[in-house]
This record gives structure tokens, sequence and C-alpha cells, in this order.
């Protein structure tokens, strides 16, 4: 198994063309474009690779049917995620040893710091969440984690 890319966003120029103003109010129709990061598909949303924003990003996550994204840690932001479709788990903590189940309806916190991997529980039904990050440049501040690394 290696260890996903945790760095760059993917961001190409036509994506940052598909914002439609800078002047107070941005907006992007549709969704905007698709790129990929550690086993998950994200919908081109909004970040301060395409915007003036400087704290805050988001977008939404489709996690392929029993699809892992691989144990990693966010450095200095916050994550709040919606559940709109599907049934996931996130395993976390030291050792990721404490687990947590969501579905459709639920919304997930997750502090700086805390490693953490995430598994789609359906091997037929994608998972569909609203992607919130306290900072604007989205996954330049994440790391992977070794889940071997913490004593037992």
């Amino acid at each position: 198994m290696s260890t996903p890319n945790m760095q760059g966003s993917g961001v190409t120029p036509d994506m940052q063309l598909q914002v439609e103003g800078n002047d107070g109010i941005s907006v992007i129709r549709g969704g905007g474009g698709e790129r990929g990061w550690n086993g998950i598909r994200y919908k081109l949303g909004m970040s301060s690779k395409n915007t003036s924003a400087k704290n805050l990003s988001m977008n939404v996550a489709r996690v392929p049917p029993g699809a892992i994204a691989y144990a990693h840690i966010h450095v200095d932001f916050e994550v709040m995620l919606y559940i709109l479709q599907g049934k996931v788990r996130h395993a976390y903590g030291p050792g990721l040893r404490t687990i947590v189940d969501n579905e459709a309806g639920d919304f997930i916190f997750i502090e700086p710091g805390v490693p953490h991997e995430v598994y789609n529980l359906s091997d037929t039904e994608e998972v569909i969440a609203v992607v919130a990050r306290s900072r604007g440049d989205e996954w330049d501040n994440i790391i992977p984690y070794d889940r071997n690394s913490e004593p037992a």
C-alpha cells in the first residue's frame, strides 16, 4: 500500500476560470470540475486557489464504494463535513483505535492534529459530503499518518 501524495491541489488555470466574479462575491456554477486526492473525488469548490478566501475553503467530496482515504492529519486547521449520501466510518485518534460511523444527515467536526482514516462502508453506494476547512489553501497542510507510530 503506497502513501498518498498529500501535497498539491490539482487546480489548473481552466478551473480558476470557472469562478465568476471576484469583486466581493464569487460563484462557481454547478459545482465546477472534478479532481482527486487520496481515494476521494472532489468537485471543484472555493479556496484561496480560485477566490480571495484566506481562512476558509469548501467543496463536495465523493468517496467511491468501498474506498478508503488513508490515514492523515490536518495540521493547524479544522474540518467540518455534512454527509449528504451514504455511510462513512472514521477510525481516529492514536493508533486509529477509536471508531465512529456516520450516515446521511450527520455533521462531523475534525479538530486539527487528529489522525484519521475514512472508509466508505458500502460496496455499492458512494458517500457524498460537503466539506469545509478553516484554511484557504485546502490540502496544503495535510500530512500522512502512520498508525504504527503510536505506542499500543
